[in-house]
């Protein structure tokens, strides 16, 4: 059987790429391959532009409440599909089934969130700023924007960006990750399923060249990326020079601090489910475990290693997997090289996931990308296993004497994504709420990703930019303010003013 081609959305329609170069889609259980993508020449990017700029002004000139309603049509078809989309997230991902559901639902929620944008847009108004003058601010959407999406999550992360922007009344050019590019086509025909007007929604395939040329369109007002903090950088460095706002979302190393007086139990569910979950392959992952004082990472290691070499690494289909394989040969062959490097730097390798037999999976997976969790103890912040993203199901272990070690370890880190501790003491969760530095704090919440209404981000070299993805912080990133000051010739005083306007 001949693979699927898969090709671009633009104005309303799947059009072919004129590049001529393209690259396969694999199931990432099996390895084999499922689909071909076409890759974007710069022509391509400027039709889908071009799409985009034609239908703003209509677009924008809609009122919220109508645009709403739209969106309010593609969360029903959402619902409706939300398995058909979890089930090509796993088919190309290879994330567990019952993860891509939840991957899903967590999109939707911000589709949810942005129903609400008439509520949002409502402007301040101020009477008699001065005599006779009143004053009032707008949020006016900026025009054509785009964002950059990475393969981890091939729904969740654009619905990050686009309900938003089209609520606000943009128009929006999604590029995605070629490995996983299905969803975003299927996200389009829900899209136009709902009303939305041809040219309101595209999608352009592709890879550096399809992003270079969004980063340097002069009619993509502004952009967002999430992906590794090297591309983020020139994500942002790129476009801020051609003149576009830009929110760049980057790398991470995640850890989870486990004091002395934690409740253990939940100490080693939290790690197996956030270290190993969707094979480690999440920016919000933990990666490093955080043993405060003497004797606290006995209490948790024997269990903890237990637990890893008992995961259910099966096929995604399989409603009994607790992890998948990982996405692509490359990304395998990266994590071991990781796995390797931190044997070499002196870590205890407790659990090797090299040693997993891709055929225990499932029915035709001897070929595909597997492998298992793997636990290391005894890492020093000095080793590239603890200070680079691995992005793997790899957790490192390591040991401090105290609270205060804890946190300046995690302060110094160059990454500043999530963050969590387990304690069972109110001082010790205040003062580490207030003193850690991280955009995302987690209190006996290990994976703390924030509701559609809160806003999403890091800090350091985990985001470039000023604001955070979706929430009102996403309402502000996708409009421009404006302020008016009014009155009427009856009330304006003879002669020209020379001096500052004040109130008067």
């Amino acid at each position: 059987m001949n693979p699927t081609t898969i090709a671009h959305w633009i104005a309303g329609q799947r059009q072919a790429a004129s590049s001529g170069k393209s690259q396969v889609v694999t199931n990432p259980a099996t390895g084999a391959v499922t689909a071909e993508v076409q890759f974007a020449s710069v022509a391509d990017v400027d039709a889908a532009v071009a799409a985009a700029r034609a239908a703003f002004p209509a677009w924008a000139a809609l009122p919220a409440l109508r645009r709403a309603r739209i969106l309010f049509k593609f969360l029903e078809l959402l619902n409706a599909h939300r398995d058909d989309l979890a089930r090509m997230i796993t088919a190309e991902h290879g994330k567990v089934f019952t993860d891509a559901q939840g991957e899903v639902t967590r999109g939707i929620e911000i589709v949810e969130f942005a129903c609400g944008i008439p509520q949002l847009l409502k402007s301040g108004y101020t009477e008699q700023v001065s005599t006779n003058i009143d004053n009032w601010t707008l949020r006016q959407p900026l025009g054509v924007v785009a964002g950059i999406t990475p393969f981890n999550f091939p729904v969740m992360v654009p619905m990050w960006m686009f309900p938003v922007a089209l609520a606000c009344g943009n128009t929006f050019v999604l590029k995605p990750s070629p490995t996983d590019p299905s969803p975003s086509l299927f996200l389009a025909e829900l899209l136009q399923r709902a009303g939305l007007p041809d040219g309101v929604f595209n999608v352009v395939q592709g890879d550096k060249v399809a992003v270079d040329a969004l980063l340097e369109h002069p009619d993509v007002k502004a952009l967002s990326f999430v992906g590794s903090t090297p591309i983020a950088n020139y994500v942002y460095e790129t476009g801020a020079h051609h003149g576009k706002r830009v929110q760049a979302l980057g790398g991470a190393k995640n850890h989870l601090v486990v004091m002395p007086d934690a409740d253990m139990d939940q100490v080693v569910d939290a790690l197996i489910g956030a270290a190993y979950g969707s094979a480690g392959e999440r920016c919000m992952a933990v990666s490093v475990a955080v043993f405060v004082g003497e004797g606290t990472a006995e209490k948790v290691l024997p269990k903890l290693i237990a637990r890893t070499k008992a995961l259910k690494v099966l096929k995604g289909d399989n409603l009994e997997a607790e992890m998948g394989p990982i996405v692509t040969r490359a990304a395998l062959e990266r994590i071991t090289g990781y796995i390797e490097q931190g044997v070499q730097e002196g870590a205890q390798l407790l659990v090797d996931g090299r040693n997993f037999d891709g055929s225990r999976a499932g029915e035709g997976c001897s070929g595909g990308f597997w492998l298992g969790g793997t636990l290391f103890d005894h890492v020093t912040t000095d080793m590239r296993i603890y200070k680079e993203e691995i992005f793997g199901p790899v957790l490192a272990c390591v040991r401090v004497k105290d609270f205060g070690e804890a946190v300046d370890i995690i302060n110094a880190h160059a990454f500043g994504n999530g963050v969590s501790c387990y304690t069972r003491d109110g001082h010790i969760a205040r003062e580490f709420g207030r003193r850690i530095e991280v955009g995302m704090v987690g209190i006996n919440v290990p994976i703390p990703v924030p509701m559609a209404w809160h806003g999403f981000g890091g800090w350091k070299k985990s985001l470039f930019g000023d604001m955070h993805a979706y929430g009102e912080e996403g309402v502000r990133f996708y409009t421009r303010q404006k302020s008016i000051m009014q009155r009427w010739p009856q009330a304006t005083a003879k002669g020209a003013e020379f001096a500052m306007p004040t109130s008067k």
